[in-house]
């Protein structure tokens, strides 16, 4: 039987000159460039300009991060940011008794970084005239990897813990107190780089059957359904969700697995409809 594990590893990797260099920037600047590598081969098996990948690269980490920022200050804490608008843009917090201090940006939510950048995919598709629901299927075999990251970033930070267990994988999260938990932020780690296998592993071997938005509608599927389960495991973030049947994660997480359902339908049937039409009969 393992163990307990004591996790209290420090955010900050090094302070230099008043520059710091924290886990979590890292993991989610690892989790865009290798996401930014498979999406680039992806572009060149496609036969799509390189430019267009360039601006998509770029459309996309501003979507997703300004709509991860947004969505935290707005889905969980409104009182307190529309208070403090400078706050929402800045990675500041300014003291009671004057001044303020660099705190980095620590709240990011994954529905508000979903919607963010299908916005931003939207504004790239009619400016690069790329279908938009061809390049939501593309995202969406890479999306499980940078999310992934994500994930391992906020175990690093010891945040967004589980509730209190025996098992014997439990993490002590000692900047937190001194019960062992679920290692929530790793069990969706796991569950996002395993879909981005099964995304991968579908559009190398069913590509030309998979089209018109199938992709997007099962990776937003996969990923809400799984952030909808874990999250019963999880403590809640802000206190208002304690008297809620489900969490906010949970509540925000339907409407993206119904559009996915809704996306997949379309999308199986629309593709099977267009290659019937090219199909000569015999």
């Amino acid at each position: 039987m393992l163990n307990f594990i004591t996790w209290n590893p420090d955010p900050e990797i090094f302070n230099l000159f008043g520059l710091s260099l924290r886990y979590y920037g890292l993991l989610f600047m690892l989790g865009i460039y290798f996401s930014s590598l498979v999406l680039g081969k992806i572009f060149e098996k496609e036969n799509l300009p390189k430019e267009n990948y360039e601006k998509l690269v770029t459309y996309s980490v501003i979507g997703i991060f300004v709509g991860a920022r947004l969505g935290h200050c707005l889905f969980y804490e409104p009182s307190y940011f529309l208070d403090h608008p400078i706050e929402m843009i800045l990675p500041i917090k300014f003291l009671p008794e004057g001044g303020f201090e660099v705190t980095g940006y620590r709240g990011l939510a994954s529905h508000g970084g979903a919607l963010g950048l299908i916005i931003a995919l939207f504004v790239y598709s009619k400016k690069a005239k790329h279908q938009f629901l061809d390049i939501l299927d593309l995202l969406a075999v890479v999306c499980g990897l940078g999310c992934g990251f994500i994930r391992l970033a906020n175990l690093m930070n010891s945040e967004i813990i589980g509730i209190p267990t025996d098992l014997p994988w439990a993490f002590i999260f000692q900047r937190i107190d001194a019960l062992p938990r679920h290692p929530a932020q790793l069990y969706e780690a796991i569950s996002l780089f395993i879909i981005f296998g099964i995304m991968m592993f579908l559009y190398k071997n069913y590509r030309s059957k998979l089209k018109n938005g199938f992709f997007c509608g099962l990776v937003l599927s996969l990923i809400f359904t799984a952030r909808f389960f874990i999250e019963f495991i999880k403590e809640n973030q802000v206190g208002f969700e304690d008297g809620l049947t489900f969490n906010m994660g949970q509540l925000l997480s339907i409407p993206y697995v119904l559009v996915g359902i809704a996306l997949m339908t379309y999308g199986w049937k629309t593709t099977k409809s267009k290659n019937a039409v090219l199909t000569p009969a015999l």
